[in-house]
């Protein structure tokens, strides 16, 4: 559920003071913060906020398009290395000798070829 205007945008306290500290002394340092639920707001743009993702800071450069969204949303938490069916599917294929599937397209039904006949490797020579 959406927090409501009249309470207005949540930050913590401690990453607001260091924003308006640099704000106030005009510097453009990196901010470490472990508080990935806050929001982003307009005196944060221009500065870059290393957000923790519970392994490592991740720097995030605000824009003025992010204002509003959480800074948790820039910092992800999960790496994700593909699906393993998938590639255990080109894998077979690439021992058998068979094309694999483009990279943006779906990977060949099983079994078959896409319609088109293989190419005889005992054709005659010209």
């Amino acid at each position: 559920m959406a927090r409501s205007v009249k309470k207005g945008p949540f930050i913590d306290s401690h990453l607001r003071e260091k924003v308006d500290a640099l704000n106030a002394r005009n510097e453009k340092k990196v901010v470490k913060t472990w508080s990935r639920r806050s929001t982003i707001l307009p005196d944060m743009v221009g500065h870059t906020i290393a957000v923790h993702n519970g392994r490592k800071f991740i720097p995030v450069y605000v824009t003025e398009q992010m204002v509003g969204h959480k800074l948790g949303e820039f910092a992800p938490t999960r790496t994700f290395k593909g699906h393993a069916v998938k590639a255990a599917l080109e894998k077979a294929a690439a021992a058998a000798g068979l094309p694999t599937a483009p990279a943006g397209g779906a990977a060949p039904a099983a079994g078959g070829t896409g319609g088109a006949a293989p190419a005889s490797p005992a054709a005659p020579k010209a």
